[in-house]
């Protein structure tokens, strides 16, 4: 049986913009392995994981907490995608870029949904 968070269209995007953002950072000069790729990764990697942690908390506030700290992730994420561009290391084409997007609109849809709950 799948868990509550696998089910949400906003996780399964966050799921596919953590691969994008691995594929995109695996280009990276070598010397950005510990600089902005690592920086880039955690901060794709918390977004998923914060929703499944709220999906998994008691009740719609704790949920919400949660949402609002991926939302708060993907802004630092959509930042470093911005950066990477800027200093040649990315395309501004990249997957990435959409996924980002759509994970944003997902999330904020659903925060607005666990506000009126």
């Amino acid at each position: 049986m799948a868990k509550p968070h696998e089910q949400l269209e906003a996780w399964k995007f966050a799921m596919q913009l953590v691969k994008a953002v691995y594929q995109m950072t695996s280009d990276f000069p070598a010397e950005e392995r510990y600089g902005l790729s690592q920086q880039m990764r955690r901060a794709a990697v918390s977004i998923p994981s914060n929703i499944a942690e709220g999906a998994g908390r008691n009740g719609a506030k704790e949920f919400l907490n949660f949402i609002g700290i991926a939302r708060g992730s993907l802004a630092e994420l959509e930042t470093q995608l911005q950066l990477a561009t800027m200093l040649g290391f990315a395309a501004p084409d990249h997957p990435a870029f959409e996924l980002a997007n759509s994970t944003g609109k997902l999330l904020t849809g659903l925060h607005k949904k666990l506000g009126t709950i």
